[in-house]
């Protein structure tokens, strides 16, 4: 049995040979590369330093304002939290407290490079 393929068929299989392929590599996304610390130190430094202070502690020059303390990242209750959950709090914010969404003003690697950087200080404060 002999298979004619035509320019049209020839296409179409170099086509889908081509997109199975890149599916089969898979794509570059932040996940596929580890968290960078000292991006997310400029992040922190830029966005959440005046709320969480300078070592996490909740205690940023514009703390004191809030009738709802901003969160001290050394607690108990705060250092539990898994990545997906602070990921969550940092892309969607908290209600009823000044803690807002940072959704599309942070990528979701700068999401993950603050998420790394306030676990870092979180062990050096220990």
């Amino acid at each position: 049995m002999q298979i004619v393929m035509t320019a049209g068929t020839r296409y179409s299989f170099v086509v889908s040979v081509l997109v199975s392929l890149a599916a089969a590599c898979g794509s570059a996304t932040a996940q596929d590369f580890p968290p960078d610390v000292t991006r997310g130190k400029a992040v922190y430094e830029r966005h959440c330093l005046t709320c969480h202070g300078r070592g996490g502690w909740g205690d940023g020059p514009d703390a004191a304002a809030f009738t709802v303390p901003p969160a001290n990242f050394h607690r108990f209750k705060s250092f539990l939290k898994s990545d997906e959950e602070l990921l969550r709090t940092i892309e969607h914010g908290i209600v009823f407290s000044p803690m807002h969404s940072w959704q599309g003003q942070l990528t979701e690697t700068e999401r993950q490079d603050v998420l790394a950087y306030i676990r870092l200080l979180v062990q050096q404060g220990r």
